[in-house]
């Protein structure tokens, strides 16, 4: 028999000890993961996220635990938030004398509330002598743009989620660049990782650098700057405002309307959008919005017409039109989600129709119950969406709600492809017109800086339901029994999608 050195049975046996230890640590880390999860998640969120995070780190808790870490948090720097909440107040100050919609105004009692809500959550209070034009026409609305850049004589504010220096946009560009040739001071703002992702990025850079306007990213990211935070966060709003006297906003980017990609270009793919052209009291709102997002990013406040923050805002001013108009900001510095919770409020109200529009119709749950709840008690509710979508997981999850929304008696309008209905806005009867750069999806109602407009009048509706008459002419209804017979991969990829939704 041959003797075994001690130092030799050390050598075996340590490796089998050092699995056992750290098999042990692995289950102590994991059941700490699944303990600490229970508590922390439900807290502050929805039940269908909470319960969707929860799913994730119980089935895999190291993967489902790093993802938290990175996207489970909606909140902004605070910096951030704190700015918010000074402009707020300093909005509040300057329009505490514009009185409240009155209930009494006949028709418009429940709007009288909806105006309410939207002035405690977001500040900005409801005004008269506003006129609004629709911008259906993608290139035409660019153009209409331009022309105002080009009566400009003060000043430019150019917000845009994706901004694209192309040969469709290069007038606006042009106006903007001979706008500071003339003095007139011209401050552009793009979303940092939205805009990234657009191939001619790069070259609008470059040739903005060369320009003397004034242009800083949003919602950057850079950490060797202390700028960290959850990465798909984005600011999403589309407003374009001149010498505070005529404003833009809308679903519209500041690109050519295929997103110079080459595969959407072969595919002949190009996205369907809807422009607010707007002259009245409410210009002055849309203004507040830019240049607070403006002090966000760049620490500068903007002075216009004396005041630091916010111009008067008291309903005073000349009347150019009888539309009444409200902005209703929104996104994460504005915690209560005052898109989502306007949106409802009207649904819940209507009467007789409701129209609506949205590329990526994601709902939660009150949203999903307020649009199903309608059509069940009678109102006519129909959807226009894109047959085809340019985003897989938001496509296969806005699919998961066909279903609840047929049965129902919803009536679902698939706009053709290879065009991507882009389009953001709906109509509530006779009275109210909604547009703007939201979706009526989870990513727009928590984690999107958004900006909507709502409108009063059946005049303004019955334009925007002429925008709505074209979207039904060239779209094709989507029935029941079309839907019930699609394949059991499909019901499977959508539902997974719809999982992956809740994940906010």
């Amino acid at each position: 028999m041959v003797p075994i050195h001690p130092g030799a049975v050390l050598a075996i046996s340590w490796p089998g000890g050092l699995v056992a230890a750290l098999s042990t640590l692995a289950v102590l880390v994991h059941v700490t993961i699944c303990v600490a999860a229970l508590c922390v998640i439900p807290g502050g969120r929805r039940p269908s996220t909470g319960m969707a995070w929860l799913l994730l780190i119980l089935a895999t808790p190291y993967v489902g635990f790093l993802l938290f870490l990175l996207l489970g948090s909606t909140h902004v720097e605070r910096r951030r938030h704190l700015k918010q909440l000074h402009v707020n107040e300093r909005i509040q100050e300057r329009t505490a004398a514009v009185a409240e919609l009155h209930e009494d105004t006949p028709r418009l009692a429940y709007v009288a509330s909806a105006a309410r809500l939207n002035r405690h959550l977001g500040a900005l209070p409801a005004v008269g002598g506003n006129a609004v034009d629709f911008l259906p026409d993608y290139q035409a609305a660019i153009l209409t743009m331009a022309d105002a850049v080009h009566a400009a004589t003060d000043y430019v504010h150019v917000e845009f989620y994706i901004t694209a220096w192309d040969e469709v946009t290069d007038p606006f560009f042009d106006a903007l660049v001979q706008a500071t040739e003339r003095g007139v001071r011209v401050r552009l703002l793009l979303d940092h990782l939205g805009s990234r992702g657009i191939p001619t990025y790069k070259e609008t850079v470059r040739r903005l650098d060369s320009t003397r306007i004034e242009w800083r990213p949003m919602m950057p990211i850079d950490p060797l700057h202390g700028r960290m935070r959850r990465p798909d966060l984005r600011n999403h709003r589309k407003i374009l405002v001149v010498d505070g006297r005529v404003a833009f906003a809308g679903s519209q980017n500041l690109i050519e309307a295929t997103y110079d990609k080459p595969k959407n270009r072969k595919a002949g793919r190009a996205w369907v959008d809807l422009a607010v052209r707007v002259e009245g009291p409410a210009v002055t709102a849309l203004d507040a919005v830019f240049r607070t997002d403006w002090y966000s990013e760049t620490d500068e406040v903007i002075e216009v017409s004396g005041d630091t923050l916010t111009p008067v805002l008291d309903g005073t001013g000349s009347s150019v039109g009888d539309v009444v108009c409200q902005v209703v900001p929104s996104g994460p510095g504005f915690p209560m989600e005052n898109n989502l919770r306007l949106f409802t409020t009207l649904l819940y109200s209507a009467q007789q129709r409701i129209s609506l529009t949205s590329p990526y119709f994601v709902p939660d749950e009150s949203l999903l119950y307020a649009v199903t709840t309608a059509a069940q008690r009678g109102v006519s509710v129909e959807l226009f969406v894109s047959a085809v979508g340019d985003q897989f997981m938001v496509y296969h999850a806005q699919r998961s709600y066909y279903e609840a929304l047929l049965e129902a008696g919803v009536r679902i309008f698939r706009y053709p492809a290879p065009y991507v209905l882009h389009s953001k806005h709906f109509t509530i009867d006779d009275d109210v017109a909604v547009v703007g750069s939201s979706n009526m999806d989870m990513r727009s109602f928590a984690l999107n800086y958004e900006v909507s407009l709502m409108l009063l009048g059946p005049e303004v509706v019955k334009r925007m339901r002429a925008v709505e008459d074209a979207y039904r002419a060239v779209s094709s209804e989507l029935t029941h029994a079309e839907w019930s017979g699609r394949t059991r991969g499909a019901r499977y990829v959508d539902n997974v999608m719809r999982l992956t939704a809740a994940l906010q």
